[in-house]
């Protein structure tokens, strides 16, 4: 059997190099490429080691660990012996989830068992249905792209969720909690009282609502006519001026609760000095947090024991 170890060796560079590209991706690194390409090129020497030295410690799973370290060094250089294992571990991650990606993708397209002549299920070769190196080119940068875009939005997603604390509102001495996520973008006061603004959305408010007053409330927000209001709300519900944006400016209908509980960390915090602006839709497909908080509130109230 011919061995073309040139290109054997370059298809394991360019893997290794990707993975390593990924590696500093996530870990939000900043390091030269040239020193990536030095530690891809240290990573594709075990080609020739195994080929050539095939019980060499370095083929061993031991050596292989111990050539990772090694390898990790190379690329990031070392700074403390906490974010070498860090990098370390993470770079078996990649591995591993690029790798069993590309199985994964191999298992789904191939027929792993074929109908013999005689009428019996076997498999299609004697050593199994080995993966071309055309499809681990191909699909090698597919899988490392999809890994890539599903970390970045699972930080994306630890960050919001980071975010979130229980809400619980009183309005007509009737209460309801949901996820209220903490935007230091809400910025949305009222100019006349200067009480900070609270958006929840209709899932959330309309529980307080018959489905008929509900009705009410939104073709009183689309033609702003504060006489469709529902009985009983027109001392509770008030009209806001605010400017967008986008650079237009609009009015939002809010409500006056009773009272609102944010629990923040070790505590609650308690105020009625606050208006529930209504958002008409949902804020998020996920109904991961039905309302937005305003950093207003954290900064000027008083957080209470639990």
């Amino acid at each position: 059997m011919e061995i073309y170890l040139d290109a054997v060796w370059l298809l394991n560079f360019i893997l290794d190099m990707m993975l390593l590209m990924l590696v500093q991706i996530l870990a939000k690194q900043r390091v030269p490429k040239i020193r990536l390409a030095f530690g891809a090129l240290v990573a594709s020497l075990l080609v020739p080691i195994t080929i050539f030295f095939p019980d060499a410690v370095l083929v061993s799973p031991i050596g292989k660990i111990c050539y990772a370290f090694f390898i990790i060094i190379c690329s990031f250089g070392y700074r403390s012996l906490t974010r070498l294992m860090k990098l370390v571990l993470l770079f078996y991650f990649v591995s591993f989830s690029v790798g069993g990606g590309l199985f994964a993708a191999h298992f789904m397209l191939q027929r792993p068992f074929a109908l013999s002549n005689l009428g019996f299920l076997t498999y299609q070769g004697g050593f199994g249905d080995p993966i071309s190196w055309s499809f681990v080119i191909i699909g090698f940068p597919i899988i490392w792209y999809f890994t890539k875009q599903r970390m970045d939005r699972h930080a994306v997603e630890k960050l919001r969720y980071d975010q979130l604390y229980p809400v619980s509102i009183t309005m007509k001495d009737i209460t309801f909690s949901t996820a209220g996520f903490l935007d230091s973008g809400n910025q949305l006061v009222d100019p006349i009282s200067k009480k900070p603004v609270v958006i929840c959305d209709a899932g959330f408010l309309s529980q307080w609502f018959t489905d008929e007053e509900w009705l009410q409330m939104e073709r009183a927000y689309e033609h702003l006519e504060m006489d469709q209001i529902p009985n009983g709300w027109e001392s509770i519900i008030q009209l806001i001026p605010y400017y967008g944006v986008a650079g237009k400016n609009g009015f939002l209908l809010a409500l006056r609760p009773d009272q609102i509980v944010i629990n923040y960390h070790s505590g609650n915090i308690e105020t009625n000095r606050v208006l529930i602006g209504i958002q008409f839709q949902h804020l998020v497909k996920d109904y991961a947090y039905q309302c937005l908080l305003h950093p207003q509130i954290i900064q000027l109230e008083a957080v209470h024991p639990a």
